[in-house]
């Protein structure tokens, strides 16, 4: 059946130079980082805003939710309108939003501006299909994959960052320097990005409603939303849970936290690995590793070993290459669905990965509370084995052989 050629592909396409790659890669770490400020932090956070302590975690979750909002609600709109003023206008979002949980008091203007905040910087899902709208069909996986390794690296330094920070400055600090640093993207958005301006054919209600129709009719769109939202609960559960216990049970400081917070960074090598394989046809394989790997990585935490922090480190490791290999595995599949639709299947694809990390952020510190590490080791591990279920089920279904199915 042919697709309703609702938006046409804008002007342009095939010139994603190295240096614009780069930008890219830049501004979608410093843009997402913001989500992550506060999830080491929720312990200094709390108490000074008068959260409990099993309320902390909403800090990050709905932070998530916005996010999520944002991603449903404001990306179709780069189907839509003009894509460098939309990301101007959700920039500026971010800076009032983040500049309000740096003045924040009480715990009502904190949970609303973290909501807030999330909702503004789906600006970094603003930039990652019109950098797949940009590059030719044979490097579209690396290219993705090399802008995604960029935003890995936001998502893992923004934990050493905000530790380090709030270790010498206190949390509010942080808050005012990711205002600031959202200011300079801004200026370099309004500076070098091109201009790219989608053929005016629908209304913003008729995208909204399109939503359903494209999640309906794209059975790999579903299967790799619902593999990576699984993937991404057990990612937020670890890194929601891991500063609790790396306080609580080892006593270590923001500024130990920090430096633990790095060894996250090792797995954004997972990206540009991924990109490359998608591209030379390997996305099934390199899927079924990834969610092996996700399931694996939490055995540090059920093994009688006394591992301590080298367990934990180990989980950090792993469990991000896997989750990262398996993003851009998806992002590459779904960007090649319908090239005019990009901005509302990216939209669809992410908002169904952040609606689990939300799930996996809000049950984090009562999980651990009542469980410890155990429960937690235990939940994560679980959460990639319904997904690599759920993969081999697609894999092994009828369609999938007819190619209706298949994961790449």
């Amino acid at each position: 059946m042919s697709r309703p050629a609702t938006l046409a592909p804008a002007q342009g396409a095939g010139v994603m130079g190295r240096g614009l790659v780069l930008l890219f890669a830049f501004c979608c770490g410093v843009i997402v980082a913001n989500i992550y400020y506060a999830q080491p932090i929720i312990e200094l956070i709390a108490p000074d805003i008068g959260l409990s302590a099993g309320g902390a975690s909403l800090i990050v979750s709905l932070t998530q939710v916005g996010y999520a909002l944002g991603l449903f609600f404001l990306v179709p709109l780069a189907d839509l309108l003009e894509n460098r003023r939309l990301m101007l206008a959700t920039l500026a979002v971010t800076v009032a939003s983040l500049i309000g949980a740096g003045l924040s008091e009480g715990p009502g203007v904190l949970l609303v501006t973290s909501l807030l905040i999330g909702f503004g910087s789906v600006s970094v899902q603003m930039l990652i299909p019109l950098a797949a709208h940009l590059a030719p069909e044979e490097t579209r996986g690396r290219v993705v994959g090399a802008i995604m390794g960029g935003l890995l690296l936001g998502i893992l330094l923004a934990r050493p960052v905000s530790s380090l920070i709030a270790d010498h400055f206190q949390w509010r600090a942080v808050f005012f320097g990711a205002a600031a640093a959202m200011l300079l993207i801004a200026l370099v958005v309004a500076t070098t990005l091109p201009s790219r301006r989608p053929d005016h054919r629908a209304t913003y209600a008729q995208l909204l409603l399109s939503l359903g129709q494209l999640f309906r009719r794209e059975p790999v769109l579903r299967q790799r939303a619902l593999y990576q939202g699984l993937m991404f609960a057990a990612f937020s559960l670890f890194w929601t849970a891991a500063p609790l216990a790396l306080s609580r049970e080892y006593g270590l400081s923001q500024s130990q936290i920090a430096l633990f917070a790095l060894v996250g960074a090792i797995g954004a090598v997972a990206a540009p690995i991924a990109g490359r394989l998608a591209d030379a046809g390997h996305t099934r394989s390199m899927s079924a590793l990834a969610m092996a790997l996700g399931i694996l990585s939490f055995l540090p935490g059920v093994v009688p070993l006394p591992l301590g922090v080298v367990g934990l480190a180990i989980t950090g490791i792993v469990l991000d290459f896997a989750v990262q290999m398996n993003m851009v595995l998806g992002q590459r599949a779904v960007y090649s669905l319908d090239p005019a639709s990009r901005g509302r299947l990216n939209a669809l694809y992410m908002t169904s990965i952040f609606v689990g990390g939300a799930t996996g952020s809000s049950v984090a510190s009562v999980l651990y509370e009542h469980a410890g590490w155990l429960g937690i080791a235990v939940l994560g591990s679980a959460l990639s084995l319904v997904a690599l279920i759920a993969f081999a089920w697609a894999q092994a279904a009828p369609g999938a052989k007819r190619g209706m199915c298949r994961a790449d």
